[in-house]
């Protein structure tokens, strides 16, 4: 793949300094996943801000539709025992 505009698109997602999750931070095109680390450390990562860089191709991500919520949520709402409201605190604890 030499033409640039052939080159897979990768998602890339840092780790802050002061983060224990990586976060989704753009996207960039690159020949191969070592193109597209170096890639994303000179471009999300110039101030020194990071400590971990994942990429993945954005074809190898599946996400849910938004259409899809109802059908994908609903169920955990039917579980009143997973919602904080179920358990009943007792007088004597305060400020939760």
């Amino acid at each position: 793949m030499t033409d640039k505009a052939q080159w897979p698109l990768w998602e890339v997602f840092i780790r802050s300094q002061h983060g224990l999750a990586h976060k989704h931070v753009g996207s960039l095109h690159a020949c191969d996943e070592a193109m597209a680390i170096n890639n994303a450390r000179d471009v999300y990562t110039r101030r020194n801000e990071g400590v971990s860089i994942w990429v993945v191709q954005s074809n190898h991500i599946v996400a849910s539709s938004p259409d899809d919520q109802g059908m994908l949520f609903e169920p955990a709402n039917s579980k009143v025992y997973r919602h904080p409201t179920f358990f009943p605190m007792p007088p004597e604890v305060k400020g939760i």
